[in-house]
């Protein structure tokens, strides 16, 4: 790193946020944050900015940093509307982080409830910090009638993620999943930004601020690209019937 770099580009997700050594996510550019007050700081694929206090508000950061939000408060309808869009539909929705890697989980629940109500579901926190507690969770979902598991944005579900599908799959569970990958490996569906989009566009801010724009003068801007996959061999598993609509609305189905 050379003193005319004049933009760190900060990921802050599992994976990416390995730049930064241990830190888990959500942690990545306050390490930066403590370091620089005069290098300008792009971040990418942070779910909370305001809440974590990286930026005094979206449209006017101020200080050194900006970036790009990697959730949007429609993602949280989307996610439950897709559970109601299957043969049975859920009824009742556990919503799974880990707390101690998702502090922006408060506001993610918010949006949900907010969405829930105006689709007549019941929906409920479910941290878990292990696979013994995930286990518990999903085990106990299942005996319930027409219960269905929402993950959140989440570094921890990406290191658990073999165990989520494993248990939804084992007890039968329909569950939406943030992140493509997952729905590729055997999760039912997922909805998630399209991540390659926001490096993208972040490249531009990087541009602007080499060119003398300051980082507090750019507003956080939300994801505006998503991609929704659908595993029509997981659906068949599990015995849900995904609806023709949500089908034609997906940008990948694998069979």
């Amino acid at each position: 790193m050379t003193r005319r770099l004049a933009a760190i580009l900060a990921a802050d997700v599992a994976g990416y946020s390995r730049l930064m050594g241990r830190h888990r996510q959500g942690r990545a550019v306050e390490a930066l944050r403590r370091r620089t007050s005069t290098i300008p700081i792009v971040f990418v694929v942070v779910t909370d900015p305001v809440g974590q206090g990286l930026v005094q508000s979206l449209a006017h950061p101020g200080g050194n940093i900006t970036g790009f939000s990697s959730f949007d408060p429609p993602m949280a309808g989307k996610w439950l509307e897709m559970l109601t869009q299957i043969t049975p539909p859920v009824a009742r929705v556990a919503v799974l982080y880990n707390p101690a890697t998702a502090p922006y989980a408060g506001l993610m629940m918010h949006t949900i409830e907010d969405a829930a109500r105006s689709l007549a579901l019941t929906v409920r926190a479910a941290p878990s910090r292990d696979d013994g507690e995930i286990e518990s969770l999903v085990a106990g979902l299942a005996g319930e009638e027409r219960g269905g598991l929402l993950i959140l944005q989440d570094a921890s579900v990406i290191g658990h993620r073999n165990a989520i599908v494993t248990f939804a799959a084992r007890y039968r569970l329909p569950a939406v999943y943030p992140y493509r990958f997952i729905a590729a490996m055997g999760g039912l569906m997922s909805y998630g930004v399209e991540y390659t989009d926001l490096f993208r566009r972040a490249a531009i801010y990087v541009d602007q601020i080499l060119k003398g724009a300051k980082p507090g003068d750019l507003p956080i801007q939300n994801p505006t690209r998503f991609e929704l996959v659908i595993n029509l061999k997981t659906a068949k598993a599990l015995g849900v019937t995904i609806t023709p609509p949500l089908l034609a609305r997906a940008d990948e189905v694998i069979e």
